[in-house]
């Protein structure tokens, strides 16, 4: 490495490092900024369609963030009355669930001590005490962690109003703010850097705007199926089972454990669990036989595990804010690590010279093996 590449490499180490540092100073007032990003970003292919057809880019933005505006608010009016009314019977309710959940757990206790023998049976109890202790805890301590954020959220209402006003202006001028960052970048680097860059859009973009989709119609076919299926609570399993549907296989997993519980505890053995069962059968086919290849498309090449990882690292890191950031983060390392792997894979680190036998070659190519041959 030469003496300019080397100094290159410690400049863009040393912005990566004050970024982050940054982010995690900065982090308690980022929420709105993030958020109004996120909007805008979203947004954005809808105030260009309008700009292109000769309106005006602030009044494209407004009529745009006005419509985006009036459609999250019917959503909530819609939603939340109904939310309402099964959040209220779900608290009064309860303790009738926790004791048909004890006379279950019971029942199939029951049932072990006749069929397992003695030593056995005590071992599971054991075990069965242990992690019902463990989850107890786990449960309150999630409890208090939720009341005291909605206390801290509480205090910020200001993100009510700060969030409209930051997507309004970066909307407003994001052709401008994209031709600034493009000024700045370095001039020997600029094909490449604006060809990944691009990668990052289309793969950010495709996954935002079509996951949300996906996200929409889960949410609203499990609420309304299990809604029809007459099973308690179903709304509000439809509805949490497809706002987790962005994170891979977290949405149906949760959903599906919820529905079963309620199921077993309403309907008991019977038909109703059976299709309870199956709605969430058709479901995950209807996610990955039509939703996901139609809306997010296999050219989103983000894998499950890396976007679980980065939202646990991100969220660990810097809490809800860290989960906003965290898609567009894995976002952007999948194609730097795409794109370094490639310039490894077409360098003389990765390719042995000519002159040098490699060891996965065969005997015959060898030199030394060449020329006993000759001889």
């Amino acid at each position: 490495m030469s003496p300019a590449q080397r100094q290159e490499a410690i400049f863009w180490v040393g912005v990566l490092v004050a970024f982050f540092v940054l982010l995690y100073l900065l982090s308690p007032i980022l929420l709105p900024f993030v958020a109004g990003g996120i909007i805008a970003y979203f947004l954005d292919p809808a105030v260009r369609w309008l700009a292109r057809r000769y309106l005006p880019r602030s009044l494209a933005t407004f009529l745009v963030l006005l419509v985006f505006g009036l459609a999250v608010t019917l959503v909530i009016a819609l939603i939340v009355p109904l939310l309402r009314l099964q959040i209220t019977e779900l608290v009064a309710r309860l303790p009738a669930l926790f004791r048909q959940a004890q006379d279950l757990l019971t029942h199939w206790m029951a049932v072990a001590a006749q069929r397992l023998p003695a030593e056995d049976y005590q071992k599971l109890e054991g075990i069965l005490g242990g992690s019902m202790g463990n989850l107890l805890t786990w449960a309150v301590s999630r409890a208090q962690s939720i009341l005291t954020s909605g206390l801290a959220l509480a205090n910020l209402l200001s993100l009510v109003i700060i969030t409209p006003v930051v997507a309004f202006f970066l909307l407003r001028d994001w052709d401008r703010i994209l031709a600034a960052v493009d000024g700045w970048l370095p001039r020997d680097h600029l094909e490449t850097l604006r060809e990944q860059a691009g990668l990052v859009d289309a793969m950010l973009g495709g996954y935002l705007r079509g996951q949300l989709l996906v996200c929409l119609a889960l949410g609203a076919f499990y609420a309304t199926a299990l809604s029809l299926l007459g099973l308690q609570f179903g709304l509000i399993v439809g509805i949490l089972t497809g706002f987790l549907a962005f994170i891979p296989y977290l949405g149906f997993a949760t959903g599906f454990v919820l529905a079963t519980g309620l199921a077993l505890m309403q309907y008991g053995w019977g038909w109703g669990l059976v299709l309870v069962l199956l709605t969430f059968a058709l479901g995950q086919i209807l996610e990955t036989s039509l939703l996901s290849p139609k809306l997010v498309g296999e050219r989103v090449r983000l894998h499950p595990v890396w976007i679980i990882f980065a939202l646990l690292a991100f969220g660990s890191l810097f809490g809800f804010l860290g989960v906003l950031i965290a898609l567009p983060a894995a976002a952007v390392s999948g194609v730097m690590v795409r794109f370094a792997l490639s310039r490894y894979l077409r360098s003389s680190l990765y390719r042995a010279p000519l002159d040098r036998p490699r060891d996965d070659a065969p005997a015959l190519d060898r030199p030394r093996d060449r020329r006993d041959a000759a001889e």
